[in-house]
């Protein structure tokens, strides 16, 4: 027997669904407080010291968080090519602010500290401020737009062609219910740097997080939820018309998809999924009562927590459509006809089960080595501090 075929295809699908899932959701619950930090860095610290005791919280960890980011879109690369096609083809220009932003993140951290100028350290603070702030704001509104469905249709040899001109593109995804999706992922994303430093910073920067985290947990709470009543109420979902096949080849052109009722259907076909929003709302709440109440873990835990459902929500709630499209619905990308080979997931799948293991083992040993709170003596006193 063929190793491969121990797990049959539509099993591996749905394990590869899941675990890029899980790399998207680690990206944003290590990497997510790094930006955080950063797009609150000009509102937490008012002097050069205070900045740097900011930046010096994420600044032993930050390379190493990004590693989910790297890992989710190899995955997406190798697990579901048509998606990583397609997607990267209409969200081109938006995916490339992205990677300028996080190319500008480590540059900052280099070379801030470098000179004693104020005026060069705030020019760095500012660059700081857009690595974190642009990526958290344009993921959520990609994230939007992925509800929304896409105006892409392929061809019959699969080749993916999207309508409008190149900036057009670009700007066709600024629509309001995507815009939303982009306020709620950074006020989270906000709200999570705030609990991250009210664990490992002390004085008016951890005060100043705390104030500011709050109002940033509210407001991503109440764009949750009202973009949870936009779907219910004005956004349509997709839906298969005929039987589906799960095993079947890695060709979306094969099943009929029609446009129609609301994604939100999903709750009644499967309420158990109910337990993510739930997650989502409790987890902010109980982070926000947290940020006023000064305690710290635990308010980290329950952010990450938030975090979790709020994106798990959006998986659950689409499933099994990964990328749906507004021109030619039967185009759209779903788990059962966007995937690579059996043989394919398999090995990725393997490999996996050994190498996830230890990077796991190794993130939670460098977060046991640099656990600790920064504080002013810290950055003033320590010749080796880098930031």
């Amino acid at each position: 027997m063929i190793l491969s075929e121990l797990i049959d295809f539509e099993t591996l699908r749905v394990i590869w669904w899941v675990l890029v899932g899980l790399l998207l959701i680690g990206f944003a619950l290590t990497d997510g407080f790094d930006m955080g930090v950063g797009a609150l860095l000009p509102f937490v610290a008012g002097t050069d010291v205070e900045r740097r005791v900011a930046i010096n919280t994420v600044g032993p960890v930050w390379e190493g968080n990004q590693v989910w980011f790297i890992l989710g879109g190899g995955a997406i690369f190798a697990a579901w090519p048509p998606l990583y096609a397609v997607s990267f083809s209409g969200f081109y220009l938006a995916m490339f602010v992205i990677l300028a932003a996080l190319i500008v993140r480590p540059v900052a951290f280099k070379y801030r500290s470098k000179r004693e100028d104020p005026v060069w350290r705030e020019r760095w603070d500012w660059a700081l401020f857009a690595g974190g702030a642009v990526p958290a704001t344009l993921f959520g509104v990609a994230v939007g737009n992925v509800l929304l469905g896409v105006p892409f249709h392929l061809t019959p040899d699969l080749m993916a062609r999207y309508d409008g001109s190149f900036l057009g593109k670009f700007i066709g995804l600024l629509r309001p219910f995507a815009l939303l999706c982009g306020v709620v992922s950074i006020s989270m994303l906000l709200m999570h740097g705030a609990a991250w430093l009210s664990v490992k910073a002390e004085g008016p920067v951890k005060d100043r997080a705390r104030a500011i985290g709050v109002k940033a947990g509210l407001i991503a709470a109440g764009g949750y939820a009202l973009a949870g009543l936009w779907l219910a109420m004005g956004v349509e979902g997709f839906a298969f018309a005929g039987e589906v096949v799960t095993d079947g080849p890695s060709n979306p052109l094969l099943s009929e998809v029609v446009r129609g009722g609301s994604w939100l259907d999903a709750y009644g076909a499967r309420p158990w999924i109910m337990v993510a929003p739930i997650m989502g709302f409790a987890g902010m709440a109980l982070a926000i009562l947290g940020l006023k109440a000064g305690r710290e873990v635990s308010t980290l835990l329950f952010s990450k927590l938030g975090i979790l459902g709020v994106i798990s929500s959006v998986g659950l709630t689409m499933f099994p459509f990964i990328l749906p499209s507004t021109v030619d619905p039967n185009s759209s990308l779903t788990v059962w006809d966007a995937s690579s080979s059996h043989l394919t997931l398999f090995i990725m799948l393997v490999c996996t089960a050994i190498f996830l293991p230890l990077i796991l083992m190794y993130t939670a040993w460098v977060y046991r080595v640099l656990w600790g709170k920064v504080t002013e003596d810290d950055v003033t006193g320590n010749s080796e501090t880098l930031y």
